[in-house]
């Protein structure tokens, strides 16, 4: 019976922990083996000093996805997590000294839209409305639901689907139909980065991810940063009876005909299972864990998505002109993601999303003192590119500090306590991220979503799965989310037909 079957989930990752947890509550044993000593992986949290940071993700974008998975694991959102509204999604500083408060409260953003561009606060409502039809419309058709086969893909209901959600347009130039001013243009298309993309290639679909903010809201949990959904998920995993073994790497899974019978650990311990759900990035899973190189060669030639240089900084001084979430946009911005995309490096004068948390959550940082974390878009690794990354994190901090002392953090350099830097090469090691693309490894356009998208499950091992940013749906925590229901669905239906 299903009740008996035992898994084993390579990662605990955020995809992982919630695949735990959906099925450790239909009746599986499982359990999950993660290289790090604490679970989260992308989602982790840096403790120094009294100085507490979110290690990658820091939004709590798209609530509505949030709260359907939680409340599908017996959890209410809001009582599971201490959460907080946001008054402004972010704050957006333009090279000109221009601000602008990007906020879901409407009297707000038609006053600063008009200053900018007469006449764009019609145009934005018809932006966000649209925008926020092909969320719906995605959400229901294509992010939440499997594809078992091409014909459920490519059935003639789904071709008008399709055609809605505008995957050859680019999302820059969609952008062009509704506004004239530079800055707007920058505003409504620099989350592109949020899941590793340049709105200049990607498809008009992701028009969806600014306007759902808009429309959703965003929210920040008051106690522990993002990592509390982390830790709610493990405490509610463990509750099920999930057993987490850390400081525990995997080696290999083991395979016999068409299906696996366990991993194999790097202490050499062989542990039995009935599924095997990879957690882990899933092209180093095919090249390293895997025997399958026809597939890991195939999935080396997809498009990967962008890197990051992240400096997290304690200081010993408040800097309270700050938002919680800011962005500062360069009037280079078009020759900025070319360095990313094209010639996998860093721009020069790059733009850039800096995080203070203790705006929301004082304990993240000591009294008087000051929390920030600056996430700035990079090339990934490419071998075929002479990349020095140590020379790029000291150019791009040098550009960095310069960029928001100008904004008005007098003598920021001076207040930096101590520094914890990842770049593309640390996030490899320390994530065992291909190339290290840390926003998810795969990238998204027509070929790279849907049935298109490297499935979940294993076309030749039938007991092996997969979960995370670069299978079906795709990038970005709420994906991770959906992507974790998906793949315990698929285990509980194919494996109920076997029994």
């Amino acid at each position: 019976m299903a009740e008996s079957k035992k898994v084993v989930i390579i990662g605990a990752g955020i995809g992982g922990i919630t695949a735990a947890n959906f099925l450790a509550g239909n009746g599986y044993q499982v359990d999950v083996y993660e290289k790090n000593s604490a679970p989260g992986g992308r989602c982790s949290q840096i403790i120094k000093d009294g100085h507490r940071f979110d290690l990658g993700a820091t939004m709590l974008l798209m609530p509505g996805i949030y709260r359907s998975v939680f409340k599908s694991l017996g959890l209410e959102l809001e009582r599971a997590i201490p959460v907080k509204e946001l008054d402004d999604l972010y704050r957006i500083y333009f090279d000109d000294g221009q601000v602008l408060s990007f906020t879901s409260d409407k009297a707000r953003m038609r006053e600063q839209l008009e200053r900018i561009e007469p006449g764009s606060s019609l145009k934005s409502e018809k932006y966000v409305s649209a925008g926020y039809d092909i969320y719906k419309v995605s959400l229901k058709k294509l992010i939440n639901r499997n594809f078992y086969s091409l014909f459920s893909f490519f059935s003639p209901a789904m071709v008008p689907v399709i055609l809605k959600l505008k995957p050859i347009t680019p999302h820059f130039r969609y952008t062009t139909r509704f506004f004239k001013h530079p800055h707007l243009l920058m505003a409504y298309t620099f989350q592109n980065i949020y899941v590793g993309q340049s709105p200049f290639n990607s498809p008009a679909l992701f028009s969806m991810v600014p306007a759902t903010e808009l429309t959703e809201g965003s929210l920040f949990p008051s106690e522990g940063g993002l990592f509390s959904v982390v830790e709610k998920l493990t405490e509610n995993a463990k509750r099920k009876g999930v057993r987490f073994h850390f400081e525990t790497n995997v080696r290999k899974i083991v395979v016999n005909g068409k299906k696996s019978e366990g991993i194999v650990l790097g202490d050499g311990s062989e542990i039995g299972a009935d599924i095997v759900v990879a957690n882990a990035d899933l092209p180093y899973v095919y090249r390293e864990l895997l025997p399958d190189r026809k597939a890991s060669s195939h999935l080396e030639r997809l498009k990967y998505s962008c890197s990051a240089i992240c400096y997290h900084w304690g200081l010993d001084k408040e800097y309270p002109q700050l938002s919680h979430h800011n962005v500062f946009l360069s009037d280079n911005f078009k020759k900025g993601l070319d360095r990313i995309f094209i010639e996998k490096s860093v721009s020069d004068t790059p733009s850039f999303y800096v995080h203070a948390p203790a705006r929301t959550d004082p304990s993240a940082a000591p009294q008087g003192h000051e929390t920030l974390s600056v996430i700035v878009a990079a090339g990934h690794i490419d071998r075929n590119f002479k990349q020095d990354w140590d020379r790029l994190r000291e150019e791009t901090r040098v550009a960095v500090v310069r960029r928001l002392e100008k904004a008005g953090l007098e003598n920021l350099g001076e207040h930096i306590k101590f520094e914890i830097c990842y770049t593309p090469e640390s996030w490899e090691r320390a994530c065992n991220i291909s190339r290290g693309s840390v926003f998810g490894s795969l990238g998204h356009n027509i070929f790279q979503m849907g049935y298109f998208r490297p499935h979940n499950r294993h076309d030749k091992y039938k007991n092996i799965y997969f979960v995370g940013g670069s299978t079906h749906p795709g990038n970005g925590i709420p994906n991770v989310l959906i992507s974790a229901r998906l793949v315990s669905e698929r285990i509980l239906k194919e494996n109920k037909k076997r029994n």
